[in-house]
């Protein structure tokens, strides 16, 4: 009996952090003050959020207006359950809400409390956070009403850089082949396919790129290897598990026709050579699980370097 495909949770996030430059800028500092900026083109509407550039014009729009944190639902939906992330934790309605002042809509939550309150053409305000920094998450949401007794504030540095936490979770499901993959891994062997057409190895396993036809024949390959190519990482990021600098290379396995991404660790940087013959380092068997993390880095050899001609073409 087929094993069933493996399948797993995973997690990807990162924080995206932009420059806002002259326009969005003193948006998002005048939402830290509690004071909503838009902005008016050529032909005399004000739109919020604020346009970088005139959309019939094409030229910069720099005419600031400040319009109220008051205004009309002009369209909605309802959400019964929040998702993770979302304004509220509770069931709200998502909506387009003109502002008093603007002639186009902002997406934003209200928070009516119930279905049945919601209506296109309802009065709304802005529920600022009680902890602001220059972030649309400054309006936390809508709630009915038709007035605002909410003061602008502060005289602080204007606002140039905003950072937003990117969250996507999803479940990922491999394809058979992918898991006889994986599953080759948590015994210690990197498995490849063979096309039945050109006749090249791939690894993982996966539909031919120059014939488009699923490989068949599994064919075990060594855990040794020729660099390709590389590229040594000097910038320091968020997340970051090693200390700059270091190399991440494409390596052309032994019997494959296709390299694989991987880091060379065990030698200075700047040594890092193409044709350097490296290998796997595994981690302790008594870890290995279905996951390319079975393999922990690949380091020099020792090997003379392979010759140009035998790599040339997986540049």
């Amino acid at each position: 009996m087929t094993a069933p495909p493996l399948s797993a949770p995973l997690n990807i996030s990162f924080d995206y952090t932009r420059s806002l430059g002259p326009v969005l800028g003193p948006f998002m500092t005048g939402l830290r003050d509690r004071r909503v900026l838009g902005n008016r083109t050529a032909d005399g509407r004000v739109h919020v959020p604020p346009l970088e550039y005139d959309p019939a014009t094409h030229a910069p729009v720099t005419d600031l207006v400040e319009v109220r944190p008051t205004g009309t639902v002009t369209s909605w939906t309802w959400t019964d359950r929040p998702l993770d992330g979302q304004p509220l934790d509770r069931p709200f309605g998502w909506a387009l809400i003109r502002l008093d002042g603007a002639d186009t809509a902002l997406l934003h939550a209200v928070d009516a409390g119930a279905r049945e309150r919601m209506h296109t053409g309802m009065r709304v305000r802005i529920r600022w956070a009680s902890e602001r920094t220059g972030h649309i998450r400054d309006i936390a949401c809508f709630e009915p009403g038709a007035d605002s007794a909410d003061r602008a504030e502060g005289d602080g540095e204007p606002v140039t850089i905003m950072t937003t936490p990117i969250r996507l979770s999803y479940t990922h499901t491999t394809s058979e082949d992918e898991s006889r993959y994986l599953r080759a891994l948590a015994e210690g062997r990197l498995l490849g396919q063979r096309c039945p057409v050109c006749r090249k190895v791939y690894v993982p396993p996966r539909v031919c790129p120059a014939d488009g036809v699923p490989t068949e024949e599994e064919v075990t390959v060594r855990d040794h290897g020729t660099v390709t190519t590389f590229c040594v990482v000097n910038v320091p990021f968020a997340g970051q598990r090693l200390d700059p600098p270091y190399v991440v290379a494409q390596i052309l396995l032994d019997g494959a026709d296709i390299p694989i991404p991987h880091l060379i660790l065990g030698l200075p940087a700047d040594r890092v050579r193409m044709g350097m013959r490296v290998a796997a380092v595994w981690r302790d068997p008594a870890s290995w699980t279905t996951s390319p993390e079975n393999i922990e880095h690949f380091r020099p050899t020792g090997e003379p370097d392979s010759p140009y001609e035998s790599y040339q073409e997986h540049l």
